[in-house]
């Protein structure tokens, strides 16, 4: 089968330049990225996490940009089935192939290069966010980020969606990492309640980056999709854009999440940053709550504790909470000369900006000791972390274990032994991978 899409948005105007920068090479790693970004975008639906199994199965998936004088058309080979409705493109995928070709052609002209100082990677978190449109000046706070797994129960489901429904009654907008499970039911709860509201001005903001995009496909109903280059990148575009996080249940992704967002707020210069965190599911993941805390004050300590608060089956409440929050965000930020769509006053370490390969040796290597600075910690229990995701469901990291064997962590006795629970815990409840899939751990914990 073979397609051709006419572009959408600012897209009618590329330079031959331009277009010459993502024409197929087969030597082209920068092709390689697009195509893949582009068939994960197409793949939605699909009821795998792993990534390499995505791309072995649409091996002969190509995309190419066709040149006119008068803009651009986009050419599909083979493009999977589940993106069309009797033969026509679903429009929310349209939007999304052209989002990607927005985002990886800005990163290849402007961001090539590596850069390491703290003001140059938030710089560009903000370019590329701004070039992408997704900073809306002059409003008020009102965007809430949620994070969760994408492999969460029925029961589960449904509550992120009962809890994004009461979000969007009180007009409040959706940012999440736009893949299935709890990524895609607040969304399509705020749906409803923004549609009795009759708010047209809706917002469902998708922030993805290029190795797990495949693995967490966007779905339609996000309508600004912004593609960063790597996962640090990504999540300090969720903490600077957000005005209030929740997190629901998940497994060693949302871990990461929750250790990159308290290894920031535990920073001495964030003491006064308001900024609401709410943990919450049904009553029936009331265990997971309770691991979670337990691991993060075993290790973190209590002041950890003080930075989020548990709030277990009641979405009214949760939403409650975070409506009346954004009045006192939104004095913070005036206070402090603050912008109210991007924190610049959030202190983010570069430990926390630097993007973590997680190859076998950058994992047995990292530093998984009680006797280090607080934050210094929570950044290297975010890496791993981060590691074991890419083990479970990134290309790179599937194939690397498939060649050298499971990551090694190793540190104190008593932190290994929290981790492994925790990471057990996780196994059992079925939060590394999707249901119907037996999971292998791509990890092995020593003291």
């Amino acid at each position: 089968m073979q397609i051709q899409l006419n572009p959408t948005g600012v897209l009618n105007l590329l330079s031959q330049l331009e277009v010459d920068l993502l024409q197929q090479s087969s030597h082209s790693e920068r092709y390689r990225l697009f195509r893949n970004c582009a068939l994960a975008v197409l793949n939605v639906g699909s009821h795998t996490d792993s990534s390499s199994e995505i791309y072995n199965k649409y091996q002969d998936f190509a995309i190419r940009l066709i040149a006119r004088e008068r803009g651009i058309k986009i050419e599909l080979d083979n493009p999977p089935s589940t993106a069309f409705v009797d033969g026509e493109i679903i429009i929310g995928i349209h939007e999304h192939i052209f989002s990607v070709i927005r985002d990886i052609l800005f990163i290849c002209q402007k961001h090539q290069e590596q850069i390491e100082e703290p003001r140059e990677i938030t710089h560009m978190v903000f370019d590329m966010l701004r070039n992408a449109d997704a900073l809306q000046v002059n409003t008020d706070p009102n965007l809430i980020v949620c994070w969760g797994g994408h492999s969460i129960n029925e029961t589960e489901y449904k509550y992120t969606k009962e809890v994004g429904y009461q979000l969007g009654l009180r007009g409040m907008n959706i940012c999440t990492g736009c893949g299935p499970g709890a990524m895609k039911g607040p969304m399509k709860g705020a749906t409803i309640g923004h549609a009795k509201q009759r708010i047209t001005s809706n917002r469902y903001l998708g922030l993805t980056e290029p190795s797990i995009i495949a693995a967490e496909p966007p779905n339609p109903i996000v309508n600004e999709l912004v593609i960063l280059p790597d996962i640090e990148k990504r999540l300090e575009a969720f903490v600077r854009m957000s005005h209030g996080i929740i997190i629901f249940p998940g497994g060693a992704g949302t871990a990461e999440e929750l250790l990159y967002l308290l290894g920031i707020l535990l920073h001495p210069e964030n003491a006064k940053q308001c900024l609401p965190v709410i943990l919450t599911g049904p009553k029936e993941s009331a265990a997971y709550f309770n691991e979670i805390c337990a691991f993060v004050e075993s290790i973190l300590g209590k002041e950890a504790l003080s930075k989020f608060e548990v709030i277990v089956d009641d979405p009214e409440l949760v939403a409650k909470k975070l409506k009346s929050s954004m009045a006192d965000v939104r004095l913070y930020r005036k206070e402090q000369g603050d912008a109210y769509y991007f924190n610049w006053t959030l202190k983010i370490d570069n430990e926390f900006q630097m993007p973590f390969a997680p190859t076998h040796d950058n994992m047995s290597g990292l530093n998984l000791h009680l006797e280090q600075p607080t934050q210094q910690l929570a950044a290297n229990l975010r890496r791993a972390f981060s590691g074991i995701v890419a083990g479970n469901v990134k290309d790179e990291g599937i194939k690397a274990i498939q060649s050298h064997g499971p990551y090694i962590l190793s540190g104190d006795t008593s932190l290994m032994k929290d981790m492994d629970k925790l990471l057990q815990a996780f196994v059992d409840q079925g939060r590394m991978k999707l249901p119907g899939s037996k999971y292998i751990p791509c990890y092995k914990i020593k003291a």
